[in-house]
């Protein structure tokens, strides 16, 4: 497993128990467990410190993308596990320009399909993919190629 692969899960996974209690516990405190147990000797990880302080301090701004981007899923009827999945996925997406974008979906997807429900990787997809479209429509992103297109502008 990547490092920045078991970073999201460790994050995902402090994400989960804090909300789990209603954001009732130290965040930073979880995570720090999280990596000490998951991650031995990597204690300092900045990215899943990154992570978590990310989520935690746009909370309501990454919860109003979800509830727009998927209206018909009330963000309380989102399995708790979807939903910090979607928080970290969307933080990558709009908030944390060090990662391309399809790879903070691809990651959000994965976390879906391991952690999540039956269809919890189609879901987390869906939203994500949506996201990216209208924002690649606005210009925040840059649309990636398609091969075939690449290969048109060389000829």
């Amino acid at each position: 497993m990547s490092n920045r692969h078991l970073s999201r899960t460790v994050a995902m996974q402090a994400l989960y128990e804090w909300d789990f209690h209603d954001k009732t516990v130290d965040l930073k405190k979880l995570a720090r467990e999280r990596v000490k147990l998951m991650s031995p000797g990597n204690e300092e990880d900045k990215f899943v410190n990154g992570l978590v302080s990310g989520v935690e301090k746009n909370i309501e701004k990454l919860d109003q993308i979800i509830v727009e981007t998927a209206p018909e899923w009330p963000i309380a009827q989102i399995t708790i596990v979807d939903r910090n999945i979607l928080r970290l996925g969307i933080l990558e997406l709009m908030f944390l320009k060090d990662v391309p974008p399809k790879v903070a979906i691809n990651e959000a997807v994965e976390l879906g399909k391991v952690f999540g429900g039956e269809s919890s990787g189609k879901f987390v997809n869906g939203v994500l993919g949506t996201l990216y479209k209208k924002m690649a429509e606005k210009g925040e992103i840059k649309e990636e190629k398609k091969e075939e297109e690449k290969d048109k502008e060389k000829d």
